[in-house]
């Protein structure tokens, strides 16, 4: 058997790929969460808990514990269990995969889970909010990083390129602009970040303008996303996996918005032009309360939803307009990727 079939006949280095991005989601969510609910000093040492090994903090005080311990220290653990998904990863790229870039490439995302550890610990040592600023930034970036790892290690990426999307002139717009909305994606994601550490003695006016700046670029990202999706729509209508992913970002697009229209409304008010919808005391905006923590919460954590099929999206039309390929994988592995 030739060396270069080998380097991807084994399906596993997809299947641990798949596992390490959707161990990831969670625990972007739940990072989300220790943000919103103030949870991150609820510890305050690091690496131990409380004196106590990590691994060993005792389950009963864990888990009936007060809410904020329970985040933080649940964070902690999933934060370790992607950080030795991480290694898995590599591991098998290194025993299975003889495309050098690839391991290279999971070295890359090691070293990003390891920096963004230790950006999370000096953040409790230090209680420095610009370093959770830098942390919750740097989260949705190797959630990326997980997602080209299963495009990557799909089967599909190794197959032959179907010439007749090649020929398509269409490509060259649809693949910048995917890369495009991918940037715009994750800047948006920074100002979110920004927006939620912004020190509680700013200037309003320095926070009204980052809030407007906000909005500003949620409407650039939805412009850029239906360009996308209209360009996909009309030109590569049987390219099915490019299909199905616009159309998941579209989707989320729309939860997004609808999501950043309740975090305003459940931390502020109903706007001014929308009083007569919902009047003022129809609802009682409650601080810290349930439905506040988890829509915001939510708004964040599909932001990194966004990223990740944004970037699935950018990669794919790349591959699609690539050159000539041959086949190197069987049909029946991961189904992730560019379809022939």
């Amino acid at each position: 058997m030739p060396s270069a079939q080998l380097n991807t006949s084994s399906p596993w280095p997809h299947r641990w790929a798949v596992v390490l991005a959707c161990a990831t989601f969670p625990l972007l969510w739940v990072g989300g969460l220790v943000t919103t609910t103030d949870a991150g000093m609820a510890v305050p040492d690091w690496p131990n808990t409380y004196g106590y090994n990590m691994f060993l903090y005792p389950w009963p005080s864990w888990l009936a514990g007060p809410w904020d311990l329970f985040v933080e220290h649940g964070h902690r653990l999933l934060g370790a269990t992607v950080g030795m998904l991480t290694i898995g990863l590599v591991i098998e790229l290194w025993i299975s995969c003889e495309r050098r870039w690839l391991r290279h490439l999971s070295l890359a995302a090691l070293a990003l889970v390891i920096f963004q550890g230790l950006l999370g610990g000096m953040r409790v040592l230090f209680d420095e909010r610009t370093l959770a600023m830098l942390h919750g930034c740097t989260g949705p970036l190797f959630f990326a990083l997980t997602v080209a790892m299963v495009v990557f290690t799909s089967s599909s990426w190794s197959q032959a390129v179907n010439p007749c999307f090649r020929a398509n002139s269409a490509w060259s717009m649809v693949r910048w602009i995917a890369v495009v909305t991918s940037i715009l994606v994750y800047l948006q994601l920074v100002f979110g970040a920004v927006l939620r550490h912004v020190p509680v003695d700013s200037e309003p006016a320095a926070f009204i303008l980052a809030v407007r700046f906000h909005l500003f670029m949620a409407g650039v990202l939805v412009l850029h996303v239906l360009l996308l999706a209209g360009l996909v729509a009309r030109h590569f209508r049987t390219a099915r996996p490019l299909n199905w992913l616009v159309l998941s970002l579209v989707c989320l697009i729309t939860l997004q918005v609808l999501l950043g229209a309740g975090t305003w409304i459940v931390k502020f008010a109903v706007p001014a032009w929308a009083a007569s919808w919902a009047p003022h005391d129809a609802y009682t905006i409650q601080a810290d309360g349930w439905l506040e923590t988890h829509i915001i919460t939510a708004h964040v954590a599909v932001g990194s939803l966004l990223l990740g099929t944004a970037v699935a999206i950018a990669l794919t039309a790349w591959r699609m307009s690539a050159g000539d390929s041959v086949s190197l994988t069987p049909p029946n592995t991961g189904k992730i990727g560019v379809a022939t």
